[in-house]
Order: structure tokens, then sequence, then C-alpha cells
């Protein structure tokens, strides 16, 4: 698994709808993490579950993606899962109890909810949210990997503007050439 970083080049509308994605996203992992604290012992098809409930309940959090909330879903049984194995592994200090995001800066959308434009420069995001399309600005090249083999996006606001990352799910192999020379290096 490989992440390549993209600049998303957009207006300052469209970075305001993706504030909101993110605000969403944010909403739906907390909410998530209270229904498990409200009923111990849930596993992930039950927040799965309590995502389309959210989804009916709450139209804003129905315009996010399925895929997006329930990825935010993962990332509550994700910090659950390692608080019980650090406590499993008796981890000295704090054991880090599951807490509810203040903050959050990204929203990650998995297989569905975006289109990569075919010379594979434009990103487009087809939720309810509609923020529209992206020119992606980077070194790294797009080109070699195929639409299939992109597992995840993940839209993260840094300071300096709004970034894609995707996670490509491709096998990498680097086999070394023995030349049968040595080097020596002295550092000191």
């Amino acid at each position: 698994m490989i992440t390549l970083e993209f600049k998303l080049k957009g207006k300052a509308k469209q970075y305001r709808v993706i504030d909101e994605m993110i605000r969403t996203a944010q909403f739906v992992r907390n909410k998530t993490l209270r229904y498990w604290t409200e009923n111990q012992g849930v596993k992930l098809v039950d927040l799965y579950k309590q995502c389309a409930i959210m989804a009916k309940e709450f139209e804003w959090a129905g315009k996010l993606n399925s895929m997006a909330r329930q990825a935010s879903a993962e990332r509550a049984i994700f910090a659950i899962q390692r608080f019980f194995a650090n406590c499993k592994a008796k981890k000295p200090g704090k054991k880090g109890y599951p807490q509810f995001k203040k903050h959050t800066r990204s929203v990650e959308y998995k297989t569905s909810g975006w289109l990569l434009s075919t010379d594979k420069r434009c990103l487009t995001f087809k939720d309810g949210f509609a923020a529209g399309k992206f020119k992606l600005i980077g070194n790294r090249d797009l080109h070699f990997y195929a639409p299939d083999e992109i597992k995840r996006i993940r839209v993260v606001r840094r300071a300096d503007g709004y970034y894609a990352q995707f996670c490509i799910n491709v096998e990498r192999k680097e086999e070394p050439i023995f030349t049968g020379k040595a080097i020596g290096i002295d550092v000191g």
C-alpha cells in the first residue's frame, strides 16, 4: 500500500463545502463513539447500521457518502480496539481511552463518492455535498495506477490548503542488484 498526496486547487466556496464534509465526518465519528459508550459490546457492523440510521435522522449527515460515514465509524472502532489492546498488554501509564474529537482535519472516502477524470488530473466529489471538481497539483503521477487500485481517498485540511491522499493497493518489490564491489564510508 502506497500513499500519493496532491494539493486540491479549487474555489473558496468549494473549500467551505469540504469543511462541511469534515465536520460531518467528525459528527459521525463522535456519534458512533457515543453509541458504543451507551451500548458496550457493539461491533463494527452495529456501528455501520447506526451510520445508516444517522443518515435518515439528520438530513445533513445523509449528504455524506455512505462509505465515508462507514470510514468515520471505522476510525471510532479502531480507537476502541487500540484501547483494549493497550489494556490487555498492560501498557504502563495511560491506555488511550477513546475521546470525542473537537478538531478533525480529514474526511475519508472508500471506493465510492468520488470520480477521477480520464486524464487523472482532476478529482470530483459526487456525494450530496457536491463539492465539485478540483484540480490535482503534485509531482507524482497517477497514470501508472488503475482506478480500481485506489482503495481510499482522504481529504486533509492543513494550514496551507487542502490535500487529497490516494491510498493505492500495489505491491512494491525492489530487488537489490549486487555488483560484488564494496563501498566504505567514513562518517567520523
